[in-house]
Formats: structure tokens, C-alpha cells, sequence
């Protein structure tokens, strides 16, 4: 008895198999459900501010296109030269203090090994003090001045910095330290070729927790002492109830705050583009 056999015939002169198309998403493809993505659940929220606007009484809680009436008529103008470019321009000296000072002296007492078991103590005592406390003392020794405002900003923002750079530096693979021994490299070679490298997944995190303690001491540092400057404004508009211009205050801090983290997203990216790329083959 011939049992006919379950496969299909194949051609002759045609493969066994056929490869399977892998069809790939152009840029655009991507891009636009990049966007989707990151637009959808902020549009979402919105629309439903909005609808919960409508429906409420309260004053307190104005709609989505009263804060931004309020927005274009507060920040748009005069108010972002005198207000608002100044306040980024101590955050930026802020930030770029907090990262230099906290880098160069995690290195250092990173590297340092007597030098680390002896400031550990005092740095876990000042890293557990909250900065807005050491406004009235700074206000005391520096006056009421824009380099008052800098200083508060470091004082906070240096912290993650500094302890996630001596934590990197220390946990340096010992193999690679070895190695770099025994081809007798220098000491800066070895600095900027593997510590810091190998550190640098970890001063990126720091640098990260850094910039939103930043805004955050920026903001709390001109509600303080000060006549001028983001947190100046949104302390005003709330003192005199002016509700939606407070709103449209918050809503530029937090597209400040998006700003930062995009910025920051690029920077990471291009300096920890070895680490990604050995994560991705690992995941592979």
C-alpha cells in the first residue's frame, strides 16, 4: 500500500525553503511612533484635565488653555528676559560646578584608599543634611546675591555627583587594574583610559539624581531671598492668587526639567555608547 507523503511537492529548479522577508520600519516609521509614545499619555492627561476643568467650580483649578493664555501673556515677553534667563543661568553655573567639583573630587578620593575611610564619615554627615536648611546660613556668610543662589544650588546637586563617582572609581574590575599594571601604564593613562571610563556609568546616574536636585534648589533658593527669577514669580503668583499665572509657572518648570533630561539623554548617550553597546550584544 503507497502512502502519499504530507509534504507539498516542491518545483523543480525552486529552493526547499524560503527565506522568511524581515520587513524593517523606516526612520520615519520609527520616529513617528517615538513620538507617539512620548506625546500620547501627555495629550491624554490633558483631555482629560481638560473635560475635568469644564465640569468644576473651582477656581483653583483652571483648564488646560487658561494656563496657557496665562502661559503666553506672563512668559512670553519681558518677564522670560528678566525672570526666567536668569534663573537658567545659575542653574547652569550650578550644574557645571556641581559635576566638576563632584568628578574631580570623587576621583580623588576614589583613588585614595586612607583618604576615603577617613572623609566617609564626614561625607555621609553632610550629604544626610538637607540643603533648603543651609539657605538662611549662606544668605549669612555670602548675602542676598546671585553667587548665594549658585552656592545653594552645589550644595545640594554636588552629592550624587560626588558619591557615585567614589563608588565607580572604587569599583574598578581589579583585573583590569592588574593588567594595566603589568604593562606599566602611566598614571594618567590609567586615569583617563580605564578609571574614569569604567566609572562612567555611575557619574552618569549621579549626574542625573544631580539635575533635578538642581532645579529643585533653584527654584527653593529664589522663593527664599530674592525680587527676581522663576521661583520668585511662582511665589507671587501664589501669594496674590493669581492661579492660573502660578499654573503656567509650574508648567515652565516642568518644560524646563524636559529640557534638561533630553539634553542629558544626548550627552549619555554619546559618552556611554561602549556601555550600551556591550549591554546590547549581551542581551543578544
Amino acid at each position: 500500500m503507497i502512502k502519499q507523503s504530507d509534504q507539498t511537492p516542491v518545483a523543480v529548479g525552486e529552493p526547499a525553503t524560503r527565506p522568511a522577508v524581515v520587513r524593517r520600519r523606516g526612520v520615519g516609521t520609527r520616529i513617528a511612533a517615538g513620538f507617539g509614545y512620548s506625546l500620547g499619555l501627555p495629550m491624554l492627561l490633558l483631555v482629560i484635565w481638560g473635560l475635568v476643568a469644564t465640569r468644576s467650580t473651582n477656581r483653583f483649578f483652571p483648564g488646560p488653555l487658561t494656563i496657557y493664555d496665562a502661559f503666553v501673556e506672563t512668559w512670553v515677553g519681558s518677564a522670560f528676559i528678566e525672570d526666567v534667563l536668569p534663573s537658567l543661568y545659575r542653574l547652569g553655573l550650578g550644574i557645571t560646578a556641581s559635576v566638576l567639583i563632584g568628578i574631580a573630587a570623587g576621583t580623588i578620593i576614589g583613588l585614595v584608599q586612607w583618604l576615603r575611610e577617613l572623609l566617609e564619615p564626614l561625607l555621609e554627615f553632610f550629604r544626610a543634611i538637607p540643603p533648603p536648611v543651609l539657605i538662611p546660613v549662606v544668605m549669612l556668610l555670602l548675602g542676598i546675591t546671585d553667587t548665594m543662589k549658585v552656592v545653594v544650588i552645589v550644595s545640594g546637586a554636588i552629592w550624587p555627583i560626588l558619591l557615585n563617582t567614589i563608588e565607580g572609581v572604587r569599583s574598578t574590575d581589579s583585573v583590569m587594574t592588574e593588567t594595566a599594571d603589568s604593562f606599566q601604564i602611566t598614571w594618567w593613562e590609567r586615569l583617563w583610559f580605564l578609571v574614569l571610563p569604567a566609572a562612567s556609568p555611575r557619574i552618569m546616574a549621579g549626574v542625573r539624581q544631580g539635575l533635578s536636585v538642581a532645579l529643585i534648589l533653584m527654584v527653593i533658593s529664589e522663593m527664599f531671598a530674592s525680587s527676581a527669577g522663576l521661583g520668585y514669580r511662582i511665589s507671587y503668583f501664589q501669594r496674590n492668587y493669581l492661579i492660573a499665572e502660578m499654573w503656567s509657572g509650574i508648567l515652565l518648570l516642568g518644560l524646563v526639567g524636559v529640557f534638561l533630561a533630553v539634553v542629558f539623554g544626548i550627552v549619555e548617550r554619546r559618552v556611554l555608547r561602549w556601555y550600551h553597546g556591550i549591554r546590547e550584544v549581551n542581551r543578544v
